[in-house]
């Protein structure tokens, strides 16, 4: 998640302060992704030391505003118009446990599987339940639609789990039951060598 850009765009609609932008940040994405005042200040500093951003003045209540610079509105276009690295993905946990649970003593990887589908249904059915509250009437803003489609990608995101672990567990099943023949099959193998090692009895 790019805190970085969502502030630019932030800034882009007028200057901002902090706590002002962590709320709209917030309310944009539904609260998904939330965000502390000292997030958002150190950003703000760091975005500030790279031109992006400048301080305005202060507002009647006397906070610190910023506004978005023309380098920062360069950059924040060329990061609309440039897809999202997937060349390079973030660590996934999920991935990791299993890779690692895989041959682990002690560790019944279908347990674990089965233990995390149970958890990604759950969390897909309170996602969609809260897509049907949001569909309930008409977005009244660009903020409510924003963050339908942000519980959408979720939606989406742990159908897409839960069938990745349908073939994780598929997968071991296929990988069981190779393990299941495979003394069979060697020991078959074995006795042929043996078999055609032995020189012949007839003349």
């Amino acid at each position: 998640m790019s805190i970085r850009h969502g502030l630019l765009a932030l800034l882009e609609r007028g200057p901002r302060y902090g706590s002002q932008l962590r709320t709209e940040f917030e309310s944009r994405t539904g609260s998904t992704w939330p965000l502390n005042v000292g997030q958002v200040y150190t950003t703000l500093s760091r975005l500030e030391r790279d031109g992006m951003v400048a301080q305005d003045g202060e507002d009647d209540a006397g906070h610190a505003l910023y506004s978005i610079t023309d380098d920062g509105r360069g950059e924040l276009r060329s990061w609309f118009e440039t897809p999202v690295d997937r060349s390079s993905p973030p660590r996934d946990e999920l991935a990791i446990k299993l890779a690692m649970a895989v041959g682990a003593p002690g560790v019944d990887i279908r347990a674990v599987i089965q233990s995390q589908r149970s958890h990604t249904l759950k969390a897909m059915q309170d996602y969609t339940r809260l897509k049907a509250q949001a569909l309930a009437v008409e977005p009244a803003d660009r903020d409510e639609v924003a963050w339908l489609l942000v519980v959408e990608q979720l939606i989406f995101q742990a159908e897409a789990e839960a069938r990745w672990l349908d073939h994780c567990e598929s997968r071991l099943v296929r990988l069981a039951a190779a393990a299941a023949t495979e003394p069979t099959t060697s020991t078959s193998r074995a006795a042929t060598r043996s078999a055609a090692s032995r020189p012949s009895t007839h003349r």
